[in-house]
């Protein structure tokens, strides 16, 4: 996958703008690197669309322990964008890196985030969620 078509991706999912899509796109790729180990973000970041590669790579090697109320914050202050904005875009960012990388490297950085993040990455739970609503 391309840059144009994970930003493609992430602006359908979320029904906007390219340029919002790459400002959310961006911001989550950043926060992410800095909460995931450094040597996975690097691992990450050789996966993507050589324009986004930058934003994925990690600033240390130690991961900085924050939760997800925190990684939004970030993604939102990052974007420009509300709280409500920036989760709907990380879990379209997301929705895409799942789509975009190799299997089984998409779970190698997932596995690295805490149990609380799983309602934005796992689309497995959405569906349970939708199924026992309806």
């Amino acid at each position: 996958m391309d840059n144009s078509e994970f930003i493609d991706s992430v602006a359908k999912r979320l029904r906007t703008s390219a340029e919002q899509a790459t400002a959310i796109t961006r911001a989550t790729l950043t926060t992410l690197a800095e909460r995931i180990e450094g040597g996975e973000a690097r691992d990450l970041s050789a996966q993507l669309p050589e324009e986004l590669r930058a934003y994925a790579f990690a600033p240390r090697d130690k991961a900085q322990r924050f939760g997800l109320d925190v990684f939004v914050q970030q993604v939102s202050g990052r974007a420009e964008v509300d709280g409500a904005l920036a989760r709907a875009g990380m879990r379209a960012v997301f929705d895409t890196l799942r789509e975009a990388l190799p299997p089984g490297e998409y779970d190698d950085v997932i596995t690295h985030l805490p149990a609380e993040f799983w309602e934005l990455t796992d689309s497995a739970a959405r569906y349970d969620e939708k199924r026992t609503a309806g």
